[in-house]
């Protein structure tokens, strides 16, 4: 949950100003101030590293000033001021100066993330956080738009798959889509395979009734809009199926959803912004659990797409359902086709739970993912689609496998190339790019708690805003 209102206009009187200061201004900074500064600096170990923050107290004992520390390099780094309010006691506070190399922007968007905290389950404090006033030329409303979308994103992760079942995520859905006048059509149960969506409800299918399986479909946009399709995998529990997870790797799997709840959140962006789109949403929602119906290791299943799919492994469900989902979105012929998922823990081998990998054909996408990444601080890391790696998810029997047989070990691609056959593509079809999404943050830091965390959306976001300009 998010402060509703952390930011404050721009023309507000008052606030404590913050000092962001390089640790090569610091020394004269303090020389200019009363001695008290420059001893409360150094009890503190106060050098203007990044991410540093020292509150100063002036003769009464009230807090006088803020210094923030930038470290040394000479653009500035937007994350640190997520940071910063994570340590600041309550209050207003407004910048003292605008450092070189600073977005301001981001700067303030980043103190807005820095604010969430999940308290559904917990007596809720009265206590308010602090708020900024922001710096000149700042758009508020964007700026509140975007850290309420990542908000949902990780109230919607880090709820328990029992108060976060299917039907919960198709309420969302609903209320996002009535928000921004959008359509929802919804999919569930045994009507999966009248309307050919095989894969997920053999993936689905083992839920108790009232976590039936389901496809969401969300439009919204002028239909002569080129057409963008967001598909994000909802598997609101992963026991593993009848390959079973131990218990350890089951604690976190009520995050298995985490694509599903980033599509929605960038949907809310999107259609927040007004892009020129015909926005088209795609998840795929089910529970991967055990029954006496549960999908089989050796299975063969149909998909949409017309392949056939042999289970090698049923905790490698999340392509499956995937699989369907791009599928349909090939039937609308997108211009720019993405989707996020929480895949494979191959890819945290790869880039730990900080940085997202993306898989693309498309070097023109992967250059504009790859400069919005740079822009908003958000990590995303490009990762080749080897295509010597694409015999090891063939089967002898099937047109697929949803398993890479052992001698390729790079299972985050595998898992892409496997996405890749069923992604959209053909003539007046644009491209494709995926997202292995953690959705975590496994240490708690000032601005960064523990638990859920919105990841790649703000960059996705700010290269849809340069792909497809208002």
């Amino acid at each position: 949950m998010l402060d509703s209102s952390p930011i404050l206009a721009t023309a507000t009187e008052g606030g404590l100003p913050v000092h962001p200061l390089f640790e090569a201004e610091l020394e004269a900074f303090l020389a200019a101030r009363r001695p008290s500064a420059r001893v409360l600096a150094a009890q503190a170990q106060f050098k203007a590293k990044a991410g540093q923050v020292l509150v100063l107290s002036g003769p009464g004992g009230q807090v006088e000033r803020v210094l923030m520390g930038l470290g040394t390099r000479a653009a500035v780094d937007p994350g640190l001021f997520r940071t910063l309010a994570g340590k600041l006691p309550a209050g207003d506070y407004r910048l003292a100066r605008l450092p070189r190399g600073l977005d301001a922007q981001e700067a303030t968007l980043a103190f807005a993330l820095g604010l969430y905290r999940f308290d559904r389950y917990r007596k809720r404090s009265a206590e308010a956080g602090p708020r900024l006033v922001a710096p000149k030329g700042v758009d508020i409303e964007a700026v509140i738009a975007i850290s309420h979308a990542c908000a949902l994103a990780k109230d919607m992760v880090n709820t328990p798959a029992n108060d976060m079942g299917p039907l919960q995520i198709e309420t969302i859905a609903r209320e996002i889509a009535a928000q921004h006048g959008a359509t929802l059509s919804v999919i569930v149960g045994d009507d999966l395979l009248a309307q050919n969506y095989p894969a997920v409800h053999a993936v689905g299918r083992a839920a108790a009734p009232h976590r039936a399986p389901r496809i969401l479909e969300m439009n919204w946009g002028d239909p002569a809009h080129p057409v963008l399709a967001l598909v994000g995998k909802g598997v609101v529990f992963d026991s593993g199926g009848l390959d079973i997870k131990p218990s350890s790797g089951m604690r976190l799997m009520k995050k298995d959803m985490g694509g599903a709840a980033h599509a929605l959140a960038l949907a809310r962006m999107v259609m927040g912004a007004k892009l020129p789109v015909r926005l088209v949403v795609l998840t795929p929602v089910v529970e991967n659990a055990i029954s006496g119906d549960a999908m089989r290791p050796g299975d063969v299943l149909q998909t949409r797409a017309g392949l056939t799919v042999e289970v090698g492994n049923t905790d490698a469900e999340g392509r499956l359902i995937l699989a369907d989902a791009l599928a349909r979105a090939a039937e609308h012929k997108p211009a720019l086709t993405l989707d996020l998922a929480t895949l494979t823990g191959a890819a945290r081998v790869a880039l730990g739970p900080f940085v997202i990998p993306f898989w693309t054909p498309d070097d023109r996408l992967a250059g504009q993912i790859e400069t919005a990444s740079k822009a908003t601080a958000d990590l995303l890391w490009r990762m080749p689609l080897t295509e010597a790696y694409g015999e090891s998810i063939e089967s002898e029997i099937a047109d697929l496998q949803n398993d890479s047989a052992a001698w390729a070990q790079a299972g985050a691609t595998t898992a892409a190339l496997f996405l890749q056959r069923f992604a959209p593509t053909g003539e007046g079809i644009g491209p494709w790019a995926h997202f292995d999404l953690y959705a975590w943050n496994p240490k708690s830091r000032p601005g960064y708690p523990g638990g859920g965390e919105a990841q790649a959306i703000r960059a996705l976001f700010s290269m849809l805003k340069t792909r497809f300009p208002a």
